[in-house]
């Protein structure tokens, strides 16, 4: 008989690790579901985004990335489609496709991101928050591939 897991509840605004840490020193984010949960199958995180802006266009080579907006106005660009997501909207991001996403919206958002396989993206995450800021370009592009993505384009231009 195989051991089945127990259920997990983490409520809101807390970590499945109950850590507090910031991506890139300004966006805050909880893991809901570590890979450590799910056999490295998928890792889930909340994150919230008080400034208008994004990460540099990359993309992931194993993993594919699911956002759904929870508060706020996104433009998300997926390869040579971009979509703008308000609450309740979602989009999957093909893994080896090129993408970038923006907080547009004046008021602050929050989406869960979810990655399978997870890969290396919670170890990302762990390097990431010991930068205090958005990386540069030549920062940047070497922290995403040593965790299994590339940096392909600059951040998206928010108007």
């Amino acid at each position: 008989m195989t051991d089945v897991p127990r259920s997990m509840r983490i409520p809101v605004g807390e970590d499945r690790l109950g850590r507090s840490r910031s991506v890139f020193g300004v966006m805050p984010f909880a893991i809901k579901v570590s890979s450590r949960d799910s056999g490295g199958a998928s890792l889930v995180i909340e994150q919230a985004n008080a400034y208008r802006g994004g990460p540099p266009r990359h993309l992931h080579h194993d993993q594919d990335e699911w956002f759904y907006v929870v508060e706020g106005e996104y433009v998300i660009s997926i390869g040579e489609e971009t979509h703008r997501l308000m609450p309740g909207d979602s989009v999957l991001a093909p893994r080896r496709v090129p993408h970038a996403w923006a907080l547009v919206g004046h008021a602050p958002g929050r989406m869960v991101i979810a990655f399978w396989p997870a890969g290396r993206m919670e170890e990302f995450f762990d390097a990431a928050v010991e930068l205090d800021d958005t990386p540069a370009p030549d920062v940047a592009r070497p922290l995403f591939a040593a965790y299994g993505m590339e940096v392909v384009g600059p951040p998206l231009v928010v108007e």
